[in-house]
C-alpha cells in the first residue's frame, strides 16, 4: 500500500491542491496589498503570510515539529539563516518561526502574480544576483527596517540543495549582521525536501522539523574574519541538519 500512495495522491496533488494553492496565492497576495494600506506591516504580513503558509501546509498536508523557539527574544531583531532543501522551507519559516521579518530575495520572484506585489508592499528585500553591487546597495537599505524585533532571513546556499547538504555560503547574511550588529540566527529544516523535490513537481504529504539554533553574537567579528563567523554559523547549521535527519 505504501509504495501506491504516490499515485493514488496524483488527483489529489492535481485536481484539489494546485488550484487551491493558486486562489489562495492570489487571494492572499491581493489580501496583502489591501490590508497593508492601512494595517502595520506586521499586522499584514501575518494575516497575509504567516495564515497563508499554514493554509497552504494543512492543504498538503505537510505537519511541522518546531524546537528551540525558547532561543527568540521577541523584542530583538536577528539576521536569520536557514538552509534551503524545498520551496516549502518558505511555508515553514512563514508559518512556524514566529517573529516578524523580511525576506532577502531573487528580483525574478517580483514577477509572480499578486504575491510578487505583496512581497513588495510588505518591505521584502529584492536583489539580483546578476549585479552584486547593486545587490549588495539594495540589502544596504533595507537594513533600515530590520529594528524592534523585526527580523531579515536568508538563504545563505543562495538556491536550493539538490543532495540535502549545505552548499556554499554566500557573503551577504553575514555582512549584514556585521554592517547592522545584529546576532545570527541559524535555523535548520529538515523533511521539506520529501514533500517537494527541489526542481520537482512531485508533491507528497509528509513532516517536517524546524530546529531554532541559540543565537550567535557578531562581537569580536570584522569583514577581516568573516570566513570565521561564516565557517562557525555553517558548523552549527550542518550539526543540526545530521541530528535531525538521523532522527
Amino acid at each position: 500500500m505504501r509504495s501506491l500512495w504516490p499515485y493514488l495522491y496524483i488527483p489529489y496533488r492535481y485536481l484539489i491542491f494546485a488550484p487551491f494553492a493558486a486562489v489562495a496565492t492570489l487571494f492572499f497576495g491581493t489580501l496583502t496589498v489591501v490590508l497593508v494600506q492601512f494595517l502595520p506591516a506586521r499586522t499584514a504580513s501575518y494575516i497575509g503570510g504567516s495564515i497563508w503558509a499554514r493554509l497552504m501546509s494543512l492543504a498538503t498536508p505537510m505537519f511541522v515539529t518546531v524546537r528551540g523557539r525558547e532561543n527568540i527574544d521577541p523584542r530583538q531583531s536577528y539576521v536569520v539563516v536557514s538552509n534551503h532543501r524545498s520551496q516549502y522551507d518558505i511555508f515553514v519559516l512563514y508559518g512556524w518561526l514566529g517573529v516578524d521579518f523580511k525576506w532577502v530575495m531573487k528580483k525574478e520572484l517580483r514577477k509572480v502574480p499578486a504575491l510578487g506585489v505583496a512581497c513588495e508592499k510588505l518591505g521584502h528585500i529584492y536583489i539580483d544576483r546578476s549585479h552584486p553591487q547593486a545587490a549588495v546597495e539594495s540589502i544596504k537599505q533595507a537594513g533600515r527596517t530590520i529594528v524592534n524585533g523585526t527580523s531579515v532571513i536568508f538563504f545563505p546556499e543562495g538556491t536550493r540543495s539538490a543532495t540535502g547538504r549545505l552548499g556554499p555560503f554566500k557573503k551577504g547574511a553575514f555582512m549584514m549582521a556585521l554592517d547592522l550588529n545584529l546576532p545570527i540566527l541559524p535555523v535548520t529544516i529538515t523533511g521539506t525536501e520529501k514533500i517537494l523535490p527541489p526542481r520537482s513537481l512531485r508533491l507528497l504529504p509528509g513532516k517536517a522539523a524546524m530546529t531554532i539554533h541559540p543565537p550567535i553574537a557578531t562581537e569580536g567579528f570584522s569583514h577581516g574574519n568573516l570566513a570565521e563567523l561564516m565557517e562557525k554559523v555553517r558548523g552549527i547549521m550542518e550539526q543540526g541538519l545530521e541530528e535531525d535527519d538521523s532522527i
